[in-house]
This record gives structure tokens, sequence and C-alpha cells, in this order.
């Protein structure tokens, strides 16, 4: 098995930081009233969560649109109609209240896990690639799940 490059993972874990502060001032009530103070109501719970999950998973289909640029033929237009589906599930599925949109998040990052699976299979993603998304999939999911839950 390819080990994650050190960049790749520090960036990833990196990028799993407002999704992990969402969770905590969610869990943690003076965290909460600390960031609203000093960064205001949008950067806290699920606001921030909902908001930043939303873009994140739309920044995926431009990495899948990536992938599918070294595929050919029927395989690269499969690729690029693929790609445009976690940007299309975040805008269309993540309004109706935090629940709806934290759990519609959490299909959506699910599925894109599945679309990470196939672009790997096709060997158009680096071979290190389906453990880091493993990892920070898991990781947002269980931060989504707090406000799910």
């Amino acid at each position: 098995m390819t080990q994650i490059p050190r960049s790749a993972l520090i960036l990833g874990l990196a990028g799993v930081i407002p999704f992990a502060w969402g969770a905590l001032t969610l869990l943690v009530p003076a965290l909460a009233a600390w960031g609203q103070a000093t960064l205001g109501p949008r950067f806290i719970g699920p606001y921030v969560q909902l908001y930043y999950g939303a873009v994140i998973l739309s920044f995926m289909s431009g990495v899948l649109w990536g992938f599918a640029t070294k595929a050919d033929g029927g395989r690269a237009a499969t690729g690029y109609a693929l790609s445009v589906i976690p940007a299309l599930w975040a805008f269309f599925m993540t309004g109706g209240g935090p629940v709806s949109a934290a759990m519609n998040l959490i299909f959506g990052y699910a599925g894109l896990l599945v679309l990470d699976f196939a672009f790997w299979r096709w060997g158009l993603a680096p071979p290190w690639w389906m453990q880091l998304r493993v990892l920070l999939t898991c990781l947002v999911v269980l931060c989504l799940a707090v406000v799910v839950l």
C-alpha cells in the first residue's frame, strides 16, 4: 500500500478543521459563546459546517474533473459527467434547515467516496487516494453527525 504524502495528509486534515470546530461549538456551550463573540454567529455550530461542507463538496467536483482529464473516450465522458454530481448535490440538497442539510451533506460525502473509489479504480487518482479519502470522509461525517444527533 502506498503511503499518503505528508503534505496531502496535513492539508487534508487542515481541511477538516472547520467541521471539527463546528462540532465542538455545538458540544461545548462556552466555546460557542466565545466563538460567537469573537468570530460571529456564522462561524460556529452548524452554520460553519454546512456552508463550508457545501463549498468543499463542490470543490471535490473540481478534483474529480481533474482526474477525468487523464482519461480518454467514453471513460473521460463518464468521468466528466460523474464529476459534476457532488457540486449539484451540494447546490440542490443543502437547504431546508440544519438537520436536513447536514443529513444531505453526509449522504453527499458518502456518495463522493463512491465516486472517489471509481476514479481510483480506473487509475485516474493517485495510489494513496482512497486511504486519504476514507480517513477524511469518516472525520467529516462524524463532525456532521453532531448536527443531526
